[in-house]
């Protein structure tokens, strides 16, 4: 790759990560910015980045709304907490373009609940997993 590559990836992803800074600001937290950050980065070193493409309003939702699903934003009893339409009004995004991004970002870094690297420190105090160890092919807790 070369170096006019990595400079448009570079300025692509600084673009998706102030309008993340900008909504984070107003409904989530400082760990949010620094998840979607190494978001951001590890996606920038796929071999085709897919934030390349579309818009950057779409790209910017698509990963708060990823971090979310796999962090329970959406649900009432989280902290912090916000809706997809929240996430879809604030960058005038709406929920088929956020949701299908969001899924591609799943897929392509394999994120799941209570996901190591990109769980939020709230989470991964309160991975229910963490309790449990294999035994003999049981589950038990430990």
């Amino acid at each position: 790759m070369d170096k006019k590559v990595k400079s448009e990836i570079e300025l692509r992803k600084n673009q998706i990560l102030q309008l993340i800074n900008e909504f984070c600001a107003l409904k989530l937290d400082n760990e949010y910015i620094e998840l979607s950050k190494q978001l951001l980065n590890k996606l920038g070193r796929k071999r085709d980045v897919p934030f390349m493409s579309g818009k950057i309003e779409i790209w910017a939702a698509a990963v708060i709304h990823a971090l979310g699903t796999i962090n329970f934003l959406f649900d009432k009893a989280s902290e912090p907490y916000a809706t997809v339409d929240d996430i879809n009004s604030f960058f005038g995004t709406n929920k088929s373009s956020t949701g299908a991004k969001s899924k591609l970002i799943r897929d392509l870094l394999k994120l799941g609940y209570f996901d190591n690297e990109f769980s939020t420190t709230r989470m991964r105090q309160n991975n229910p997993f963490d309790q449990l160890m294999i035994f003999n092919g049981i589950i038990i807790p430990k």
